[in-house]
């Protein structure tokens, strides 16, 4: 059964009724907003991933669950709560985590929360480019280590970025504004590939659409991705694409680590195919390719992208926003479509 508006709100309890259950402690904004309207809300003790069971046990009987990108809630996670959960909000823009089809199979609503964090991850991403082109993360270890005697004038050599060719794989909110950081701050050409064109981007910043990822790959001197986890965009990097891009470009992921081949960016930049590469996001989080933390050429950064006090905070209340909204009848303002 699919969640509709009219279908939905006909058998729900009262606020004081209802129960709420956090995988995990999140800024306490969130927790805060439920509390202050009545929910009662249960937060897990454990601040580490939970077991699809420990979700069960600890949620069971919950009328919502506010979950983390961290958290597969599929069909057996949501039976084993029970029938009276109503909605399922996750604690992130990606819902790759989430079952759809099972969620719309039983009439649950599930949001997210995008726009929120936009402007941080952007920054994250651009800081990345900069980092990796300017060998930001290896000057700091050379330093560190007590190998720096004096300047010297090639020592540790970077790349510029401004007026380069940066490529957008997937023009969403946080690619635009990546490309808004890349043109009006570095004076950078860019380029973007998306399933849908966007001439209204392309007048406001000289973009230049290109109709295959691999134009775009063979074209850019840095490539940042931002598509979403989908059958068809996994593994969308892989080693035959690497090879197209120049031997002096770089590429950085704040989207979903699966996107990327890991084994394949690994040889590709053990071999010089591509300059280097600096990741936020894993294909197989929080375990690493073998080989990939060895090497100089990468920046790696832990999953915090839109990790600053400010967003983090937004991003929990508007988990709860979503939340409230069902249960005081409205319509909550980030709804995923489920099958």
């Amino acid at each position: 059964m699919r969640w509709s508006i009219k279908n939905k709100f006909l058998k729900i309890n009262p606020i004081h009724m209802q129960k709420i259950f956090v995988t995990r402690k999140i800024p306490e904004r969130g927790i805060q907003l439920l509390s202050e309207k009545g929910f009662s809300v249960s937060v897990s003790p454990f601040d580490r991933v939970l077991s699809k069971n420990e979700i069960i046990e600890m949620g069971k009987d919950a009328d919502a669950l506010l979950c983390l990108l961290t958290d597969k809630i599929d069909g057996v996670v949501l039976d084993g709560i029970g029938k009276q959960l109503k909605i399922v909000a996750n604690y992130a823009v990606g819902f790759d985590n989430l079952d759809l089809k099972a969620l719309g199979e039983r009439g649950i609503l599930a949001t997210n929360t995008p726009g929120v964090l936009t402007d941080t991850v952007a920054e994250h991403a651009f800081s990345l480019i900069l980092a990796i082109a300017h060998r930001i993360s290896e000057s700091d270890r050379f330093t560190r280590a007590g190998k720096y005697i004096g300047w010297q004038p090639l020592l540790l050599l970077g790349q510029d970025v401004s007026r380069k060719t940066l490529g957008i794989l997937g023009l969403g909110r946080i690619g635009s504004r990546v490309a808004h950081h890349a043109v009006r701050g570095f004076d950078m050409r860019v380029l973007y590939y998306d399933v849908k064109r966007n001439e209204e981007f392309e007048k406001e910043f000289g973009a230049v659409f290109t109709s295959t990822p691999e134009e775009l790959l063979k074209k850019s001197d840095f490539v940042s991705v931002h598509v979403p986890l989908l059958p068809t965009t996994r593994h969308l990097i892989n080693a035959e694409r690497l090879s197209m891009m120049k031997s002096t470009a770089y590429i950085v992921n704040t989207s979903r680590g699966p996107v990327i081949d890991e084994v394949a960016l690994v040889d590709a930049l053990k071999r010089g195919i591509i300059r280097g590469a600096a990741l936020d996001v894993f294909e197989n989080e929080p375990v690493l390719a073998p080989g990939l933390s060895e090497l100089e050429n990468v920046i790696l950064t832990p999953h915090t992208a839109s990790a600053t006090e400010e967003t983090r905070a937004k991003m929990s209340a508007l988990a709860a926003e979503n939340i409230i909204a069902f249960f005081e009848g409205k319509t909550p303002p980030n709804i995923i479509k489920t099958p």
